[in-house]
């Protein structure tokens, strides 16, 4: 494997980056806690809790915001809601359900507004947190603010906080086999899902807050994962003095671009895939099978696995790795040319090859990162999003729609023309990729204006103190990890010293997209960004937690080899963690963080 590409010239701009501070963390003990350095001078004030001055049911009435419809405020008692893997039930709180900015699209006459929820806490702490959504957004999910990584054991409701949920400014279309990205149809509705709806959204929450506990909030997060990652890049450049902390999981800050990256993989795949019989078009999951995949997975381990010190089956070193391990090497061929869990076909190396270097466009740049070769490929989720979401409900549509101007034609998408995977299988690079950063009439914004961070370095963010936290799976399909680190780099690059003081990346050595995968992807950051923030102790190393058999919400994934309570030591990026040589090997404790 190659070390990444750079980004497409033409797309996204080259930005910088400097040195963390190379810290030790084998003074952690706590699992599913952050590791801190010592406190240093708090840039923002500890909050402080307020009782509500007011009845939920009263609120409606009180509250007096231009173009925001209060719908419902209720009640809900405690214990009267109990969650998933979550062992305390929910505290007593107040749920607010309302609209913004409603109105008649005046392309396809729909109905349009920016939907919300908010669960205000009796036994509030002062503090707010916006969730943001992922995907193409177009659902109210609940506001209990969502901590991330896999099966979490709380939330921000749990916590205290005043927690937002939005559909982003428009609701799923289920009259239509293609209604999660219809939206794009509308030039507005593009807008408030690339940033306009945060940025309508938070002085109307912190006005709301305000109004039912009689001041505003003392500190304000934004938490989200994936397309909510990106959320939170786009509002660290955008609204830079709204929020304190930022913590994001598998960003897809540069979003478009991946969604092209995964078309074009899905026509690499197409090359060696069977067909449908019912359909006629290729069937994806026969280019790899399962077992193909657990080789694929099992040459990484023999080539990467001990890199970082200890033989565990993972790969901590995700650079050390992506020099050792080479396709062409490390994966044995068939002789008879017929894949048969023991090796490849000639064309299924090929193929995977081209896969994980990323596309080019026709003067050889790199249009998106490289994937990086690791053992989490195998993982059930990196099947999902290459073989059928690439060409069905996400990127397809998504590119359709949303990513190109002007708008493809729903009859293109629907069936009624041409299915889905034709459009993916038919997607060009030297003539559909330019539309990336078109406007056209009515849309005078372009995917790559209205999705992508405006400042990616957050310059101004940074001056104003805030703090952001990233975490990012090594085996992610979508949004590649390699992408992030590139990002960080920058990052350091522009801030130099002051750079760990603001920003602070976590690679989860192979988790999937945003959860999943052989992985230990179960942590609470949120705790270690309001220590940051709030006290000034920035996270020097992170304990995450295995969900074997027996968890709240078990990861089937996680090998049989390993503990099921299994721990690890997550480093600030660029350092890695190393066995110490002595105690548990199932254990954090065990491991510190050093320098590559």
């Amino acid at each position: 494997m190659s070390p990444q590409a750079s980004p497409h010239p033409s797309l996204y701009p080259a930005a910088g980056a400097a040195r963390l501070r190379l810290l030790g963390a084998s003074a952690c003990a706590l699992l599913l806690a952050a590791c801190s350095s010592p406190p240093l001078a708090p840039t923002r004030p500890v909050a402080t809790g307020q009782a509500p001055v007011m009845a939920c049911d009263a609120l409606a009435a009180r509250l007096n915001l231009t173009a925001t419809r209060v719908v419902s405020a209720q009640r809900v008692e405690a214990g009267q809601l109990k969650l998933p893997g979550i062992t305390q039930p929910m505290p007593e709180h107040c749920v607010v359900r309302g609209l913004m900015n409603e109105r008649t699209g005046p392309v396809d006459g729909k109905p349009y507004a920016i939907g919300f929820e908010m669960r205000l806490p009796t036994a509030w702490n002062g503090r707010f947190f916006y969730q943001a959504n992922g995907g193409l957004d177009g659902f109210q999910t609940p506001a209990y603010g969502d901590i991330l990584g896999g099966g979490p054991a709380s939330n921000g409701l749990l916590k205290g906080f005043a927690v937002l949920s939005s559909d982003a400014g428009h609701a799923f279309d289920r009259s239509s086999p293609i209604g999660g990205a219809t939206f794009g149809l509308d030039p507005q509705a593009r807008l408030d899902y690339g940033y306009n709806a945060v940025a309508q959204l938070t002085p109307m929450a912190k006005a709301l807050i305000h109004t039912y506990y009689g001041k505003r909030p003392d500190t304000s997060y934004l938490v989200g994962s994936s397309n909510g990652g990106r959320h939170g890049f786009v509002t660290a450049s955008r609204l830079p003095r709204d929020y304190d902390g930022i913590l994001v999981s598998t960003p897809g800050y540069r979003l478009p671009l991946a969604a092209v990256a995964q078309v074009w993989g899905a026509q690499q795949f197409a090359s060696i895939a069977q067909p449908n019989p019912a359909t006629g078009r290729p069937d994806l999951r026969t280019a790899f099978t399962p077992a193909d995949m657990a080789l694929v997975s099992r040459s990484i381990l023999a080539r990467c696995d001990a890199l970082d010190g200890l033989a565990d089956g993972m790969v901590a070193d995700l650079q050390a790795c992506q020099a050792a391990f080479r396709v062409d090497r490390d994966i044995p061929v068939c002789a008879a040319g017929v894949a048969t869990g023991t090796c490849l076909s000639q064309a299924q190396k090929d193929v995977l090859v081209r896969v994980l270097a990323g596309p080019k466009d026709k003067a050889g740049a790199a249009v998106y990162a490289s994937l990086p070769a690791d053992p989490g490929i195998a993982g059930n989720d990196w099947a999902a999003w290459k073989f059928v979401n690439s060409v069905g409900p996400r990127d397809a549509i998504a590119l359709g729609f949303v990513f190109v101007t002007p708008p493809a034609s729903p009859a293109v998408l629907s069936g009624q023309g041409n299915t889905l995977i034709d459009y993916a299988l038919k997607f060009n690079l030297d003539t559909d990729l330019p539309k990336l950063t078109a406007t056209s009439g009515a849309y005078r914004e372009s995917a790559m204006a209205f999705m992508t961070p405006p400042d990616p370095t957050m310059r101004e963010f940074v001056a104003h103190g805030g703090k952001m936290i990233v975490f990012h799976g090594t085996a992610d399909p979508v949004f590649s990890a390699l992408d992030t680190i590139a990002w960080h780099d920058a990052f350091r690059r522009t801030h130099g010293a002051a750079a760990g003081r603001h920003a602070r990346l976590f690679l989860v050595p192979g988790m999937n997209h945003s959860r999943g995968g052989p992985a230990t992807d179960q942590m609470d950051l949120v705790d270690a960004l309001v220590a940051w923030v709030e006290r000034g102790q920035a996270p020097e190393a992170v304990v995450a937690r295995a969900r074997g058999p027996g968890s709240a919400v078990p990861n089937p994934e996680v090998p049989a080899s390993w503990s099921p309570a299994r721990t690890r030591l997550l480093c600030p990026y660029p350092q890695v963690p190393r066995y110490t040589g002595r105690g548990d090997t199932e254990s954090a404790a065990s491991f510190a963080c050093a320098a590559r």
